[in-house]
């Protein structure tokens, strides 16, 4: 609600056969908080003891698609290479398809959660597979495609490989 106490303080108001209709209530909630004024946080209910010790307010902008498939792929500990790691250490390979990655960062906005919703997206894809790693007796290579998140698991891959873990032998 934040927003609405700037969009009352920097609302232009206008009358008039060619006024401008838009209303700044209508702007995206990040370009309102670009505008963040203290008395705009004392009119929210903020005490002013308080908003005297935050000398300095930041707004952030929101991510976008790009900027979450950027997450997934390029810093250092990304958590693509992450689960790649994890894989590699049961002597595994892990890779995602571009359109892969693109859907899991649609799937993430879509959620309005930034980048948290991106670890538990790819989670809820290789769960089935990462509890069978270990059964696997030699290096196996998984392509994560986007029908895979799209259908949000990745068991197809499980059933395609000619090579099933110890406990599916088993009972074969």
């Amino acid at each position: 609600g934040l927003e609405t106490h700037i969009a009352q303080r920097v609302g232009e108001r206008s009358m008039g056969f060619g006024a401008d209709v838009t209303r700044v209530e209508d702007r995206p909630v990040g370009e309102l908080l670009k505008d963040i004024q203290p008395e705009d946080l004392l009119k929210f209910g903020l005490i002013p003891e308080f908003v005297g010790r935050l000398p300095i307010h930041v707004n952030l902008q929101e991510l976008v698609v790009e900027d979450l498939v950027h997450i997934l792929v390029e810093p250092r500990n990304a958590l693509v290479k992450q689960y790649q790691a994890y894989f590699a250490l049961e002597g595994h390979e892990l890779e995602f398809t571009q359109e892969a990655l693109q859907i899991i960062a649609e799937l993430a906005y879509k959620r309005k959660t930034g980048v948290r919703s991106l670890r538990s997206i790819i989670e809820d894809v290789l769960q089935e597979i990462m509890f069978h790693l270990p059964d696997f007796e030699s290096a196996t290579r998984f392509s994560i495609t986007g029908e895979m998140i799209r259908d949000g698991n990745a068991k197809v891959l499980l059933a395609g490989l000619t090579e099933q873990p110890d406990d599916q032998r088993e009972s074969a």
